[in-house]
């Protein structure tokens, strides 16, 4: 719990630094850039597939009738859209926590590591490549299980449930092996996972929850659709800052952590080595032979 404080108050702090605000317009610009490219070439075409889909459900149809007869509009024209920012949004958030592991959490991690632990060894127990791997095999089990669990996201109190605890899984994942991935051996690596696994998953799915927050801008798109071109970068820069605030709490618990660690081998090891009693000087009645071969 202590660990989990500090870090807590550290990463919050953190986020405010010029240097982590200056990182998160690398991610934020690229996001957007890309978010508006894929709009002007899909949107449309994308927005008429899921129209021509409502309009050939049978049950859609049925309660479309129904609210006809209560002199409500058709709502397709809104509902389309939103359904098309619902189903990309798992794209936006892989994107956004992908961008923020790779141009932010090495720097980041750089920093808290001169601020606070100038003395940690780099033993460098992870790579680039390592990381990416590990990056994208996480992601697509992520992708997979939201797959999966998508027909239960009609059920009310699951769809506040499922996709934060899957986010928060995915962010457990990444950013606890990229926070660790320069300093840590591969043991060390393992067991600070294992020992604190736990508390790392909460960490991630506190994130989770955080970055569900968008959610709430896409009930209001479905009204003011118009401000979608709006509401979308205001979306991703709140995917973004929520993964670097994520980034830096993982990074400064487990550095901790490991610097706890580190610290506890070392007295363990002090305390095993046995003392050497002092040699026995000989008593004053004592007769010692010599002889002459003991004469150098």
């Amino acid at each position: 719990m202590r660990l989990f404080v500090d870090a807590l108050w550290r990463a919050v702090a953190y986020c405010l630094h010029p240097r982590v605000v200056a990182l998160s317009v690398l991610p934020l610009v690229l996001m957007v850039a890309a978010s508006f490219a894929l709009g002007y070439l899909f949107w449309d075409a994308a927005v008429g597939a899921v129209l021509r889909w409502l309009e050939g459900w049978e049950p859609f149809t049925v309660v479309m009738h129904w609210l006809a007869t209560f002199g409500v509009a058709d709502v397709k024209t809104f509902l389309a859209p939103l359904f098309v920012l619902v189903l990309v949004t798992p794209v936006i958030v892989v994107l956004a926590l992908l961008l923020v592991a790779l141009l932010m959490t090495p720097t980041m991690v750089d920093l808290v590591a001169q601020r606070r632990f100038p003395g940690l060894e780099r033993l460098r127990g992870g790579s680039f490549v390592g990381s990416l791997g590990w990056s994208l095999w996480s992601t697509l089990l992520a992708l997979l299980a939201l797959l999966v669990s998508l027909p239960f996201w009609w059920i009310p109190p699951l769809i506040l449930i499922l996709p934060p605890l899957i986010w928060g899984w995915l962010t457990y994942r990444v950013f606890a092996f990229d926070a660790l991935a320069e300093h840590a051996s591969v043991p060390e690596r393992r067991e600070l996972l294992a020992s604190h696994r736990w508390t790392l998953l909460a960490m991630g799915v506190l994130c989770g929850y955080l970055g569900a927050a968008p959610s709430l801008l896409w009930a209001s798109g479905a009204v003011f659709i118009a401000l979608a071109p709006l509401l979308v970068p205001l979306a991703v820069w709140i995917y973004a800052l929520v993964f670097a605030f994520a980034s830096l709490w993982f990074t400064h618990y487990l550095l901790a952590a490991l610097e706890d660690l580190r610290r506890d081998r070392d007295r363990d090891r002090a305390e095993a080595v046995p003392t050497e009693s002092p040699a026995l000087a000989p008593s004053s009645g004592e007769v010692i032979d010599v002889t002459a071969r003991d004469i150098p």
